[in-house]
């Protein structure tokens, strides 16, 4: 893929389309293609984290927490995978492996953070967005607090 492939490919990922096309321009020329073949592990559950990834082209299965019972998900083209990590120093909350033959982007926190220092406005918009969520799942866990309240008062 050409650059101009990547940046047009990076668009298409709502969070990092929040931070425009020159920032984009330098995440792609600054992302690293990794190929994973079928079952190849992309990271463990506990690892740190140092970077995001995006699927290109493949399936990524994903299992949160620690048993093999634990929650699956899988993730395709313009799945961003590791999102916080992105930001900060986390430990990776379960495994991913490739479930066919992919093609993931890698992007680097160090390169990340840098991007958004360079493009302030973009660090903006993220910042809000990020606000936004935070605000969507406070008042979606004061919801469910209510909810078990009530449970409570009919026992």
């Amino acid at each position: 893929m050409s650059i101009e492939d990547d940046i047009a490919f990076l668009s298409q990922v709502p969070t990092l389309n929040l931070l425009g096309r020159d920032a984009l321009r330098i995440l792609a020329i600054g992302a690293e293609s990794r190929y994973l073949r079928a079952g190849e592990l992309l990271f463990g559950l506990g690892d740190l984290s140092d970077a995001g990834f995006v699927v290109q082209e493949g399936q990524i299965k994903l299992v949160l927490g620690r048993d093999s019972g634990g929650h699956e998900l899988h993730a395709g083209p313009g799945t961003l995978l590791g999102e916080t990590a992105l930001l900060v120093e986390t430990r990776r909350p379960g495994t991913a492996m490739a479930v066919e033959e992919t093609t993931v982007l890698r992007i680097s926190r160090s390169l990340f953070l840098k991007t958004m220092e360079g493009f302030p406005d973009a660090a903006a918009r993220l910042r809000d967005m990020i606000a936004a969520r935070t605000a969507n799942a406070a008042r979606d866990i004061g919801d469910v607090a209510g909810l078990l309240g009530k449970f409570d008062e009919i026992d």
